[in-house]
């Protein structure tokens, strides 16, 4: 099974948040329609897919998520931008 370390953004890139998940589409939807709209990604119109990773291990995921959830928001930005330099929207490449 496959497990996704992610960072969603808002629409001008000033708010993020990083889950885990083991459905990155599905996951990603959720977050996208406001499934839970008392959840800080619905608040924060925090939507966009713009970084994500993937691994097989559960553990290394929630750990790697926790990692990153530590570090400054300078070295988030980085993160992303190593493999997103523009903050696209990589949620439509997910689609089938």
């Amino acid at each position: 099974m496959q497990y996704y370390v992610y960072i969603l953004a808002n629409a001008t890139n000033t708010t993020i948040y990083v889950g885990v998940t083991n459905d990155l589409l599905r996951r990603v939807y959720e977050h996208r329609t406001a499934a839970d709209p008392e959840s800080f990604t619905a608040q924060y119109h925090v939507h966009k897919l713009v970084y994500y990773e993937a691994g097989t291990d559960v553990r290394g995921a929630i750990q790697r998520e926790k990692q990153i959830k530590s570090w400054s928001r300078r070295k988030k930005n980085q993160l992303v931008e190593s493999k997103n330099p523009q903050w696209a929207d990589l949620y439509p490449s997910l689609l089938p």
